[in-house]
This record gives C-alpha cells, sequence and structure tokens, in this order.
C-alpha cells in the first residue's frame, strides 16, 4: 500500500512512539510504501530512497490509485525555504497550506498571471504560490561540471541553518540530511546516512581524486567538499550548516575530522 505525506513535515521515528528518536523527515507529497499497518495510530514506511521508518498515519493518505497518479502527476518542487499557497493569486488570501524546501506539488496551466502559479495539493485543494517559488522536478542534463557546481551551491543555501537530528529543512537539518538533500534537489537520491552503501550512485573513489560536490565520510559524519580543502556540513559540534577547512593552516580547520576521514565518495567514480 502507497501513502503521500499530508503534512509540511513528516517524521519518521526509530520506533513507533513519539517520544522515540527522529531518524528522518519526509516531506509533504513525498510518496512512501507502507510495510506494515501497525495500529491504528502508527505505520511503518519505505521511502523513496529506501529509508525504514514509523510516522503517525493521520499525516499520510493513504490510497494506492491517488498516490500511484500523485507520483505521476506531482512534476514541481518548492525550492524556496518555505511557500505559503494561498486560496487566491493575491498575497491578501486566506492560506492553505505552508511547503518546505522540497515538498511535492502538482502544476496546473494558469496562464493569467507570471507571477502565481496555480497549483494542486495531494488532498486535491487548489491554491497558488510565488512561480519562481517552484521549479520542475526533473532535472535537466546536466554536464559534471554543472552538476557539481550546482549541487555545492544548493549545499551552501542552507547556511546557518540549525542543526537538528533526523531533520532535512531550513528548520533544522542534520548532516546526511543536508547532503541528501543538496542532491535530492539536484534530482539524484543518495543514501540517507553518513555512509557509503551498494545500490546507490555514490562510489568509494580515492582522496586525490577528490574534487567539488563529492562527499567526505567521517566516523558517524558526512560532509560536502567545495573545493580548494573547504567543505560545508551541518555540524553537530557547530550548532549549524558551516563551512571548514581540511588545512591545517586555514582558520576554518578542524583538526577532528581532518585526521578522521573514512572515505571519499563521487557520484562520478
Amino acid at each position: 500500500m502507497k501513502a503521500i505525506a499530508n503534512e509540511m513535515i513528516v517524521t519518521l521515528y526509530k520506533e513507533p512512539d513519539a517520544a522515540s528518536e527522529c531518524i528522518d523527515e519526509v516531506l509533504y507529497g513525498m510518496v512512501v510504501d507502507i510495510l506494515e499497518d501497525v495500529n491504528e495510530t502508527w505505520v511503518y514506511v519505505q521511502t523513496a530512497y529506501r529509508y525504514e521508518g514509523y510516522c503517525l498515519k493521520e499525516q499520510l493518505l493513504v490510497d494506492d490509485k491517488k498516490a500511484n497518479q500523485w507520483n505521476e502527476g506531482a512534476k514541481h518542487i518548492i525550492i524556496q525555504n518555505f511557500a505559503d499557497v494561498l486560496k487566491e493569486p493575491k498575497i491578501q488570501s486566506s492560506k492553505l497550506a505552508t511547503l518546505a524546501r522540497g515538498s511535492l506539488i502538482t502544476m496546473i496551466e494558469d496562464p493569467e498571471s507570471e507571477e502565481w502559479s496555480k497549483i494542486q495539493l495531494a488532498d486535491g485543494k487548489i491554491g497558488y504560490t510565488r512561480t519562481y517559488w517552484i521549479r520542475n522536478r526533473i532535472v535537466e542534463n546536466l554536464s559534471e561540471e554543472e552538476f557539481r557546481e550546482k549541487v555545492v551551491q544548493t549545499a551552501l543555501s542552507y547556511l546557518k541553518t540549525p542543526y537538528r537530528w533526523g531533520g532535512k529543512t531550513p528548520l533544522g537539518i542534520d548532516c546526511s540530511g543536508l547532503c541528501s538533500m543538496a542532491y535530492m534537489l539536484n534530482g539524484v537520491y543518495i543514501y540517507r546516512d553518513a555512509q557509503i552503501v551498494e545500490g546507490f550512485p555514490i562510489k568509494e573513489i580515492s582522496f586525490e581524486q577528490i574534487q567539488k560536490g563529492d562527499l567526505l565520510y567521517f566516523p558517524g559524519h558526512i560532509a560536502m567538499y567545495m573545493g580548494d580543502g573547504l567543505y560545508v556540513h551541518s555540524s553537530l559540534g557547530g550548532n549549524e550548516v558551516s563551512i571548514n577547512s581540511l588545512d591545517a593552516n586555514h582558520p576554518q580547520y578542524r583538526k577532528d575530522l581532518a585526521t578522521s576521514i573514512t572515505a571519499v565518495g563521487s557520484l562520478f567514480g
């Protein structure tokens, strides 16, 4: 059985208990597979990027047919940190929903306004949001150089976002959330945790081969390499998304990380 995330953020928990560890966040419009109907309150689900956890059933639209139709029709993605969906195409209108960056929507052609786009939500409601806050979900074919630049710039757009364990929105994001969102927003699903896993597109390369957009792996941590010895990451130690250096002479050098790299991963390995 498939279901659609019907809240701005649907939290995935380690156990069917809201007091247990948050391990991921499913964003509005994302489709999940229900692996187990635990009870009246909880279901055990798997995301499109094969991550599993427990979530509240009430936050999902559980319907195989609708979920499959939505997966086909939701061809646009929110790129603004937070986007209000309004009843009418004017800022004074009442709000239907607020969506976080990475949420999926269906676009409805509406030639009346370049400023506003008419969209459909997962529950069928029709609303409007700013045209420049959305883009096509399918990323155009990019050269390797273009992709590397875009994925780094996407990661940098989260600078100063607070660290949140299991998070992956501008409200709060963890290390693997940052890297996986930067790749997802550029059309590639990578593994959600700080490790290289077979069956996902990131392959291990030597440190000597590293280029911008590649991933640095540490014990329990992941960062994105920016070039020139710099990397961007969401650090529990730094409390937010920040930039550090592998160069011992750089003011942003972190010895604890620079001396504990376990692997380097690349989409182009």
